[in-house]
């Protein structure tokens, strides 16, 4: 890492002997995106997919020049540096420079990672900065859980006496229904919207017990949607992902979410559809694996453009079989692609999910441990991008001792993991508890 900064701040300081420097930022995925902005305010727009040119004259060059990276040293993109007021963003290479810098404390922040601060003392020098990854132990609050107090205060008990560090909360569910009073133009249109709770009570909550935040936002499988407005149907109950006015309705309700101060964005059936519906889609719009793959990815790396700059990290549920299989299965999801564009990739990896023979198991059903560590060793070396991958993993047909050996498998891998109970049914001894020193400590 340091010989790589090192070489960096020897050729910006040869290009200085000359009247201008020119540093050309590649893509890191190839997806359509509205025209770029730049600004120092929070509220800027963040670069997440086009070529730009940053030209730098002599009198500039007194710099500071950094990298942020992981912890597993790749370079981080789009992270926000904070210095003295201003504020920048790193490039594709994970490289940041401040023309003129004076003494002062320096952060640097990206969704889905813990900040770092450190204190520059002025002149110029090559830092290098990793940041943590936020590794997610979550459990869902479903609505039904999110509206009783008692309920949620139960959840909140169990977080506290466990690993849990983060509960998944619903803005838009699968049935279509916005669960609290929105705000957004097309929501309030379509009147689909049946308040279940308070976000902003259930947010200071979490927020107080020390949690972690997502929301999960259902995308493009709405068929209330689709009946209401049939000129955006693509099949079935299936809006059609292609048409970018598709996407104005879920990224208006995440903004939203983002803005009330939610931590993560989830967007839920980010895909194409399956079974008997994919067949008329396919007739009705014949799609390319590459054509579909950019659909999603365009979406998604538009919700980036919109949310990092917010504060919130992006993360996507996929198929659990796409992390295995090596084509997207007709969905428009393969991990190669989409890990590129979002902070974290969950695949629900549902043992009961899988059909007989998958993964050699008769009965998926009976192997859970095996099953996810099976799905996991194949997703995580496809990750081509910083995203994280996070399971879903069953926490329904269940016993504890299942439950606990599926988030071992996980936990082993350094994947993090969320429970999914449908009706938020939750038993601590599900529940990885808190190793002795922190239970002390707490």
């Amino acid at each position: 890492m340091r010989l790589w900064l090192g070489f960096l701040l020897l050729s910006v300081f040869l290009g200085a002997c000359t009247s201008v420097v020119q540093t050309e930022v590649a893509t890191p995925i190839e997806v359509s995106t509205p025209a770029p902005t730049t600004s120092t305010s929070t509220s800027s727009t963040v670069v997440v997919t086009s070529t730009t040119t940053t030209t730098t004259t002599a009198a500039e060059v007194l710099f500071t020049l950094g990298g942020v990276i992981t912890n597993g040293e790749i370079p981080l993109w789009d992270a926000m540096v904070r210095l003295n007021g201003e504020l920048i963003y790193t490039d594709t290479s994970g490289l940041f420079s401040f023309g003129g810098a004076q003494p002062g404390l320096l952060t640097v922040e990206r969704p889905g990672y813990l900040s770092v601060e450190v204190e520059y003392a002025g002149g110029d020098v090559s830092l290098d900065l990793p940041l943590e990854r936020r590794v997610v132990r979550a459990i869902r609050v479903s609505r039904y859980v999110a509206m009783n107090d008692d309920d949620f205060d139960r959840l909140l008990g169990l977080a506290e006496n466990s690993t849990v560090n983060s509960f998944v909360f619903d803005t838009k569910d699968e049935s279509g229904t916005v669960l609290y009073e929105t705000a957004v133009p097309q929501a309030l249109a379509l009147g689909f919207i049946n308040p279940m709770y308070d976000p902003v009570e259930r947010l200071a909550q979490a927020k107080a017990a020390g949690l972690y935040t997502i929301t999960r936002v259902v995308s493009f499988e709405d068929g209330r949607w689709v009946n209401a407005q049939p000129e955006f149907k693509l099949a079935g109950s299936w809006v059609n992902p292609l048409n970018p006015e598709v996407w104005e309705y879920p990224l208006g309700l995440a903004v939203e979410a983002c803005a009330l101060g939610f931590d993560e964005i989830q967007f839920d059936y980010v895909r194409f559809p399956a079974g008997k519906t994919a067949a008329a889609a396919r007739a009705k719009q014949p799609l390319t694996q590459a054509e579909r793959i950019e659909a999603i990815s365009s979406y998604l790396a538009e919700a980036v453009r919109r949310l990092h700059p917010m504060g919130c990290a992006v993360s996507a549920d996929i198929f659990g079989i796409v992390v295995s299989a090596p084509n997207d299965q007709g969905l428009g999801q393969r991990p190669e692609e989409l890990s590129q564009v979002v902070d974290a990739l969950s695949p629900m990896l549902y043992p009961s999910h899988y059909s007989d023979g998958w993964l050699g198991f008769a009965d998926p059903n009976d192997h859970p441990g095996p099953v996810v560590a099976d799905a996991l060793d194949d997703g995580i070396p496809r990750l081509v991008g910083d995203a994280a991958m996070r399971p879903w993993l069953q926490a329904f047909y269940y016993n504890g001792s299942q439950i606990l050996a599926q988030i071992n498998e996980a936990e082993a891998r350094g994947a993090g993991w969320i429970l999914w109970n449908a009706p938020g049914n939750y038993q601590e001894s599900w529940l990885p508890p808190l190793p002795p020193d922190e239970d002390a400590d707490s």
